[in-house]
């Protein structure tokens, strides 16, 4: 081919178990200087100056000055969803067998209770209302396909969900989406940006500048337990 779209330099940059621990440090959408991403990373100083280097000149990162210290972050939300697609490619390659430390470990605390994944919820709030929902009859799971019952249809137009219009989206109503972090499925489809937009515009999740992390409010705190003790009852 004549023409690709830098996929190789990107990849590259990214092969690096070095680099790629610091990319994955400012995951959350956090800016931090030389020395703590050297820590997190496990690196010489001297090393971690060529990698930033290449990051930034690579477009995977940006410089911010600050007085007289210098910070890194994600170049924009388009890096982020590279390595978050990376980390599920990742995960569904692997040998289906059990692992000493969950992923989530390793996951910045902002990501990990709740983000968007494409248009949808995931993260720990996302496994725990699908597992509450396929637990209690709302849902049934084959395979990645997701069929909504009776009882779910009823319950979750109490939510303000309608599913007569979401339907009529020409896209997949429902499916299991895996979950890098938790490593259990998710809610995905025109119902899980559905479930994503009715929290978001009741105030109850909000999106954390420059990442794919959203803020739990107060308000959403209450009203996602009341969710759960409804699909509980």
């Amino acid at each position: 081919m004549d023409y690709t779209p830098g996929i190789s330099q990107v990849a590259g940059l990214l092969a690096d178990p070095g680099r790629a621990a610091m990319i994955w440090a400012l995951m959350d959408g956090s800016a931090r200087p030389a020395g703590e991403l050297a820590l997190l990373a496990g690196l010489s100083p001297s090393s971690t100056s060529g990698h930033l280097a290449k990051l930034t000149e690579g477009g995977l990162l940006v410089q911010e000055t600050h007085g007289r210290n210098r910070y890194y972050k994600l170049a924009g939300p388009e890096v982020g969803q590279v390595v978050e697609a990376l980390a599920s490619a990742a995960l569904a390659a692997q040998p289906r067998k059990p692992r000493p430390i969950p992923v989530s470990r390793g996951t910045p605390l902002a990501l990990r209770e709740a983000r968007t994944c494409y248009d949808h919820l995931a993260g720990e709030l996302a496994v725990g209302l699908f597992e509450r929902m396929a637990g209690a009859g709302w849902l049934v799971q084959d395979g990645k396909q997701v069929v909504v019952t009776d009882l779910g249809n009823a319950g979750l137009s109490a939510l303000g969900i309608d599913l007569g219009s979401v339907g009529r989206r020409r896209r997949q109503l429902a499916c299991a989406c895996p979950d890098w972090s938790e490593r259990k499925p998710h809610l995905g489809g025109a119902l899980g940006a559905a479930l994503l937009d009715t929290c978001k515009q009741a105030g109850w999740l909000r999106p954390a500048n420059g990442s794919r992390a959203l803020h739990v409010s107060p308000e959403g705190r209450r009203a996602i337990g009341r969710i759960a003790a409804q699909v509980d009852a």
